[in-house]
């Protein structure tokens, strides 16, 4: 599709509601993606680490009982 100039452009043969509400949706539903994932993925990596510290308070005191 050729514009004679970006008010054409911005227009978008008459279709602008739909075709700038469109790209609205699909760049709003990227960021809350981006943002979900992201926000998942450092819970994730303190449920991980809070895990592992765990653990290792576990074995730390049954080594301490063990040398009792």
């Amino acid at each position: 599709m050729h514009f004679e100039s970006i008010s054409e452009f911005f227009a978008m043969g008459g279709y602008a509601g739909y075709v700038w509400s469109a790209y609205g949706i699909s760049a709003l539903s990227m960021l809350i993606l981006l943002w979900r994932s992201l926000s998942q993925s450092r819970r994730l990596a303190a449920e991980i680490k809070n895990k592992v510290a765990r653990e290792q308070r576990i074995k730390a005191a049954e080594k301490l009982e063990n040398t009792l």
